[in-house]
């Protein structure tokens, strides 16, 4: 590592106050600096609350050179998703709508990252109440990629990606309801876990219900795991919650991946799949092979039209509920399309709802029978490169708009573990994603399994933007 302490992960900022060669009051001046030249172009940050950072790691400061820090990421500079509630800070949502009354609490994930001594300096931005896969509102504006400010990010923890890839801190937390965490990982070259469903709490509630999730975003599979040690733990706000498994995701990553049996999909359907990413995630099936596991593709056990419809039948009927909570005489300062998209969700009846219910169920139980089968499945996280801004949907071949680029929403509706890893760059230098799973509550192994695949793969995040 260099001297650009913007550039040091989790751990190693870690080691470098452990040792005195760093202390935590140099971590996060380094990152407000950064930030002031570099968040202007990207737009990654909503709010940075420097005063309080500074004097949170001087804390840190302390009990550091008194060797009692409060966790192993005790003074690490993190980032929370506008959608997240911090205290005092304003609950935004992204939306021109929203009374930004200040939080008066924490929510889960991050009342944990305090108790750990994170330093909790900044909101990263979203679209209108997260209800799309790229990152732009009518509130903050448009969020560009740090590979390539022409690009997006992905969404809707695009303000997330973007500041851990632009080293406004190597931690971030997101929010996950179709692959809100995953897409924007991928796009931005990041380490993206949805975990198992409840075993982040999440409150309040999101009203996509069990869609939702809430997750760490990082540069390495370590931070990540670093994350999960503070964060997955069970809390009582949230009904839904899993009991604490007493994993110690850190000390789970030395699995090896000898003797799994792993599926790999790819394409995920029908859908257009671009070459670049067909080579790279063929490429890193055979480092699974290289790494002991045995690798075959399989089919999806669901057709893969059948899940986006019945995800956009539970994701839609939740949205229109924006049109019950705000009224009607204001329904024009939404994002134009999440207006559309809510009136569609306001058409359906109550047998459409019921009837995704069911074929959700069906869904679930059938790739619950896959990974009876395999350890693990692996595939695209996205079937395209990261495209332009100023689009809700990538262009396909054919010219017209392509719904079916994100290979993510089946694991928000069966619930299962899925992480997006790094697995190699485009010919034009851009970020491709692999999406690793498995069956519910196995979030340590597929942790472990990505830790095994970015050994060997080498691969090493580079200084982004402007270095």
């Amino acid at each position: 590592m260099d001297n650009d302490l913007t550039r040091a992960t989790a751990s190693e900022l870690a080691d470098l106050y452990r040792s005195g060669k760093a202390s935590p009051v140099e971590a996060v001046q380094a990152v407000l600096d950064r930030v002031a030249v570099f968040n202007p172009l990207l737009n990654a940050l909503t709010r940075v609350d420097a005063d309080e950072a500074i004097s949170a790691a001087k804390l840190s400061e302390a009990r550091w050179q008194a060797k009692q820090p409060l966790s192993p990421i005790d003074g690490v500079p993190a980032s929370i998703k506008e959608l997240i509630r911090v205290k005092g800070w304003p609950q935004t949502m992204a939306s021109q709508l929203t009374d930004k009354a200040p939080a008066l609490e924490d929510a889960p994930a991050v009342a944990r990252l305090r108790e750990a001594g994170v330093i909790i300096f900044a909101q990263s931005t979203s679209p209108e109440y997260g209800y799309k896969g790229v990152t732009d509102s009518p509130l903050n504006g448009v969020t560009r990629n740090p590979w390539n400010p022409d690009r997006t990010p992905g969404g809707s923890s695009g303000g997330a990606a973007a500041a851990v890839a632009a080293g406004f801190g190597p931690l971030a937390i997101g929010t996950d309801g179709g692959g809100s965490i995953r897409i924007p990982a991928s796009c931005t070259g990041l380490v993206g876990l949805k975990a198992t469903f409840g075993r982040i709490p999440a409150w309040p509630s999101s009203m996509h219900g069990d869609l939702a999730n809430t997750g760490p975003m990082t540069r390495t599979v370590l931070d990540n795991a670093l994350m999960m040690n503070q964060i997955a733990r069970p809390d009582v706000r949230d009904p839904f919650s899993l009991p604490d498994d007493g994993v110690n995701y850190v000390s789970r990553l030395t699995t090896d991946l000898r003797d799994l049996k792993v599926g790999l999909i790819m394409p995920f359907g029908d859908s257009y799949l671009d070459p670049e990413v067909a080579d790279c995630v063929a490429l890193a099936a055979r480092t699974f092979v290289d790494l002991g596991a045995r690798v075959e593709e399989v089919r999806p056990p669901t057709d893969i039209s059948v899940i986006g419809r019945v995800w956009s039948v539970h994701w839609l009927s939740a949205l229109q509920r924006l049109l019950q909570v705000y009224p009607e005489s204001r329904h024009q300062e939404f994002d134009p399309n999440l207006l559309a998209q809510a009136r569609v969700g306001a058409a359906f009846s109550l047998q459409d709802v019921v009837d995704a219910q069911v074929a959700r169920r069906d869904i679930s139980t059938s790739w619950n029978l896959l990974f009876e089968r395999y350890d693990l499945i692996i595939s695209p996280t996205l079937a395209v490169l990261p495209f332009g801004l100023n689009q809700n949907l990538p262009t396909g071949p054919d010219g017209n708009p392509n719904p079916n680029w994100a290979c993510t929403v089946t694991y928000n509706l069966t619930r299962h573990p899925a992480v997006s890893v790094p697995c190699g760059l485009s010919r034009d230098g851009l970020p491709i994603g692999l999406q690793i799973a498995a069956g519910h509550y196995r979030d340590a192994d597929v942790l472990a399994a990505a830790a095994a695949f970015e050994r060997h793969s080498g691969w090493a995040f580079p200084a982004l933007p402007g270095s």
